[in-house]
C-alpha cells in the first residue's frame, strides 16, 4: 500500500485480538514508518466487524479503503481508485477484484457492459458485490459501520447502504486490482456455522429504518443476490458437511422458513429466478428430494440451456433481474 501509491496514504492496522507488539515484529521497518498506526483490539469476537468499525472511527483522509490480511493491492490500485473518484466525482469507487493465485476476474457485480460511472445500484445489479472493497467518501459516510456480532455477512447491510445511498458510484473495471489471497478460506458461506448464523444479515437488514423505504425494485434486486449467491451456498455446504450440521433432513423447515423470509423480504424475489433454480430449491425444501438430485439440479445452474434461462412466468425471463440478463452480463 506505501510502495504502490503516489498519494498520500496512512496505513491503519488492526491488531484484532492477538498483541500489537506481534504485529509490530511482522511488520519489520514498516512498524517504525510515520504513516503506519497499529492499534489493538481486543474484543474475543471472530469477526471483521470490530476492526473495521474502528478503523473507521480512526481514519482521518477523504477516503479509506479496507485490505483484508490475506490480500493484497496491485500497484497503483489506490492511486487508480482515486483518480477515478475524483474524475468521476464519486462518492464510492468499487474495486475489480480478482484471485491472487490464478489472476482470475471476479464477475460481480454484474453491470451493465462497459458501464463504469454513474452506476445504478437496481439497473447495474450492485447488491452483488456484498464486501465495499475499494474507496470510500469517508465524510459521505460518516455513520457507515459493519453489523456487530454476525459470525457471517457483518458486511452485507453496510454494502447495501452504500449501494442504495443515491450516492455517485464508480467502477474501476480495467485498474489495478484489490487481490483475494488464497488463504482466505473464513469468507466461505461453507464455513462449519448454523443456518440462522449464516443468515443473520437478514434480520440486520430488515431492522434498518432505510431499507423497507426503498422502491420495491431495489428490495427485489436484493433477494434475487440473495437466493443465487447465499442460499445455493447455504445449501451446497450442508450438502456436503459430512453430518457436521445433521445433514439435509434437519434443514428442509429451516430452509423453507429462509425462503419465506427472503420473498417477504423482497417480493417477487422468487418469480426472477430460473426454473432449474425454483427446481433447486423445490428439492431442498421437499421431504422426497435427495442430495444426489440437489447437487444435480446446483451443477445444472450454471450448465446454460432454456431451464437456465427462463423463469416459470416466461415473461418474467428478459427481466434485468432476470436469468438471462444478469447471466449475460456476468460474461460480458
Amino acid at each position: 500500500m506505501l510502495d504502490g501509491s503516489a498519494a498520500a496514504v496512512r496505513v491503519i492496522v488492526i491488531a484484532h485480538n492477538i498483541e500489537s507488539e506481534l504485529i509490530r515484529s511482522a511488520l519489520l521497518d514498516v512498524a517504525d514508518d510515520p504513516a503506519v498506526e497499529v492499534i489493538h483490539l481486543a474484543d474475543g469476537i471472530p469477526s471483521p466487524a470490530g476492526p473495521r468499525n474502528l478503523g473507521i472511527t480512526h481514519a482521518t483522509a477523504p477516503y479509506y479503503a479496507f485490505l483484508d490480511s490475506d490480500d493484497t493491492l496491485a500497484p497503483g490500485a489506490l492511486d487508480s481508485w482515486l483518480t477515478l473518484a475524483e474524475e468521476s466525482h464519486s462518492a464510492v469507487v468499487i474495486a475489480r477484484m480478482e484471485q491472487e493465485s490464478s489472476g482470475a476476474a471476479d464477475p460481480l457485480p454484474p453491470t451493465r457492459p462497459e458501464r463504469d460511472r454513474a452506476l445504478h445500484p437496481v439497473k447495474d445489479r450492485l447488491p452483488y458485490r456484498s464486501a465495499p472493497f475499494g474507496l470510500i467518501d469517508r465524510e459521505r459516510f460518516a455513520g457507515l459501520r459493519f453489523t456487530p456480532g454476525l459470525e457471517s455477512g457483518e458486511d452485507i447491510v453496510a454494502s447495501a447502504e452504500l449501494w442504495f445511498s443515491g450516492a455517485r458510484i464508480a467502477y474501476d473495471r480495467t485498474g489495478p486490482a484489490y487481490r483475494v489471497g488464497g488463504d482466505a478460506s473464513d469468507r466461505v458461506t461453507a464455513a462449519r456455522r448454523s443456518l440462522a448464523a449464516d443468515f443473520a444479515f437478514l434480520g440486520a437488514i430488515a431492522a434498518t429504518e432505510w431499507f423497507g423505504l426503498l422502491p420495491r425494485s431495489a428490495r427485489r434486486a436484493f433477494g434475487v443476490k440473495v437466493f443465487r449467491l447465499h442460499f445455493f451456498d447455504a445449501v451446497l455446504a450442508r450438502l456436503t458437511d459430512d453430518g457436521v450440521h445433521g445433514g439435509l433432513d434437519a434443514h428442509r423447515e429451516p430452509f423453507a422458513r429462509l425462503v419465506h423470509q427472503v420473498e417477504e423480504l423482497a417480493p417477487g424475489s422468487l418469480a426472477l429466478l430460473s426454473r432449474r433454480d425454483r427446481a433447486a430449491i423445490d428439492e431442498a425444501t421437499s421431504p422426497t428430494g435427495t442430495p444426489e438430485t440437489i447437487m444435480a439440479l446446483l451443477e445444472a445452474r450454471w450448465l446454460g440451456g432454456i431451464d437456465a434461462m427462463l423463469t416459470r412466468n416466461p415473461f418474467l425471463s428478459m427481466h434485468r433481474q432476470g436469468p438471462r440478463r444478469t447471466l449475460r452480463d456476468m460474461v460480458a
